[in-house]
């Protein structure tokens, strides 16, 4: 993991590999962001002018690298877009600076140390910036021949270290700034790792080793229910989606509790380790990234892991709903009934509906505890993909208030949201003949079909909502701002947030 640091250390007498500096979209050309004015001084306040000829323009995401002027320590500036210039008065918002960040940090791949010196008026841009880095500082070799080893030929290890100029190692705000960086950070690009590990190396007991080997160090409860246990508790669901499988299903529940705690927040995770659709099989080029299916899982054991090392005080439960849907002799078949945790027997019409199964043994399970609010996170529906692109998720619930401030939590925190509908019309076509309900309903709006048959497992009066993040939870295309290819740990900031705000008493 790259190191984080505040330093006092003026731009010219650090020690470092680069100098990372912003560059701003002005009217007439490229502006130098605060931050970078030692340096613009050594260049006779012309550097504008000489990134400019270099081709910079300041936009977004652009990285210009320069020399850098004479007696400064490093010899390397890389300067970063932010985009527009601010209006009047205004500073850089801190999603900027996130991403300006995590653009320099990956550039900077293979270096030993960097200094950042953009725009830095306060502790949270510093927690911004420190966060940017680390996450666009992320990479994942652990299956590569050369490894993180910097001198293997093609290798180049992530920027080894960075250090926050203008910051106030001193200040109490900037300290926690950074260390709740380092925190989330670590635990996002935890979820991250989990994402990217082979299926062949990640199933639900391999997962549910890993999350109690993290509890342990934690200082989190953690109890782990593996198919005897399931069998006997009457799991259904979990049960019948993993059923296919050589690899059995577990239900993982985290539990991290403070003496300060005056709510409880329950999170729930879909953990299919690995979707080939079951006997409605996927059909050919759709199953190759279908490892991520369990990013929701991985999203609620990072967030609660973060909760636990922030020492938030809000008592967070997760679930990890556990299983490999894959299709054999012993596989749920489509015309089955499940018997699910709840008593309710839902019709499967098609086993590649499969998360909302697992999702509801978990979800009834959790009701049982009378949290005050309950978040579940699943790549559930590729019609949420088709509504909201690849970038956002989208929010349903049972309370229009509850939905509305995670979907401020998400925008706060820089993760792209969107509040759903949960229509009530669209309801009927899940009826049953045979069942209580059935695993599928419309064709048309099937991600809120998806919401609408969750909604059955939330215990009465209970405060949910429900986050779809098939769209983000895994970028197949190139990396950008500080988002890599592959797992991008998609919720697990938002439901970081919605705990802290939960704890401040401003949330629920």
């Amino acid at each position: 993991m790259t190191a984080l640091t505040l330093s006092t250390t003026a731009a010219s007498g650090l020690r470092a590999d680069a100098i990372v500096i912003g560059v701003a979209k002005g009217a007439k050309g490229p502006v130098v962001a605060p931050g970078a004015e030692a340096l613009d001084k050594a260049y006779d306040g012309r550097l504008a002018g000489v990134l400019e000829t270099l081709g910079a323009s300041g936009g977004e995401g652009e990285v210009t690298k320069l020399p850098a002027p004479s007696g400064f320590k490093a010899p390397l500036v890389l300067a970063v877009g932010l985009g527009a210039v601010p209006e009047k008065d205004a500073d850089y918002d801190t999603e900027t600076l996130r991403k300006a960040a995590g653009v320099a940090a990956r550039a900077l791949a293979g270096s030993r140390k960097a200094a950042f010196a953009l725009p830095l008026t306060d502790a949270a841009d510093a927690g911004a910036i420190g966060e940017g880095a680390l996450l666009g500082a992320y990479s994942f070799d652990a299956y590569k021949a050369n490894g993180r080893d910097p001198k293997a030929k093609n290798g180049k290890a992530p920027l080894a270290e960075v250090a926050l100029l203008g910051g106030k190692p001193r200040d109490k705000a900037y300290k926690a700034a950074i260390e709740r960086a380092v925190a989330v950070s670590e635990e996002l690009n935890r979820a991250r790792d989990l994402v990217n590990t082979p299926p062949n190396d990640l199933n639900p007991e391999s997962f549910a080793a890993i999350a109690q080997a993290a509890a342990k160090e934690h200082g989190i409860k953690v109890q782990v229910l593996d198919e005897k246990a399931l069998v006997k508790g009457g799991y259904g669901g979990i049960l019948g989606v993993g059923a296919g499988s050589a690899a059995g299903p577990r239900l993982v529940k985290l539990s991290y509790t403070s003496s300060k705690a005056r709510k409880h927040l329950a999170f729930i995770g879909k953990g299919i380790t690995y979707d080939s659709g079951g006997i409605s099989l996927k059909p050919a080029g759709h199953n190759e990234t279908m490892k991520c299916d369990m990013s929701g899982a991985a999203a609620v054991f990072a967030a609660v892991v973060a909760a636990a090392r922030l020492g938030l005080e809000v008592n967070v439960t997760g679930w990890l709903a556990l299983a490999e849907n894959m299709p054999s002799g012993s596989a749920t078949r489509p015309g089955d009934v499940l018997r699910m945790y709840s008593g309710k027997t839902v019709e499967v019409l098609n086993t590649d509906a499969e998360g909302r199964l697992v999702l509801a043994d978990a979800l009834w399970a959790a009701s049982q505890e009378k949290p005050d609010a309950i978040v579940d996170v699943a790549t559930l529906t590729g019609a949420m993909v088709l509504a909201l692109g690849n970038r956002t998720f989208g929010i349903m619930g049972n309370d229009d208030a509850f939905r509305a401030a995670l979907h401020e939590a998400a925008e706060e925190v820089g993760e792209p949201a969107w509040p759903m509908p949960l229509p009530e019309h669209l309801r009927k076509g899940m009826d049953s003949a045979t069942a209580d309900i059935a695993n599928m309903g419309e064709r048309m709006g099937g991600g809120l079909v998806a919401g609408l048959f969750l909604r059955e497992f939330v215990g009465e009066g209970i405060t949910w909502a429900h986050l779809d993040i098939a769209g983000p939870a895994f970028n197949e295309g190139g990396p950008f701002g500080y988002t890599p290819k592959g797992g991008t740990g998609s919720a697990v900031r938002t439901l970081v947030r919605v705990a802290e705000l939960t704890a401040a008493g401003e949330l629920g």
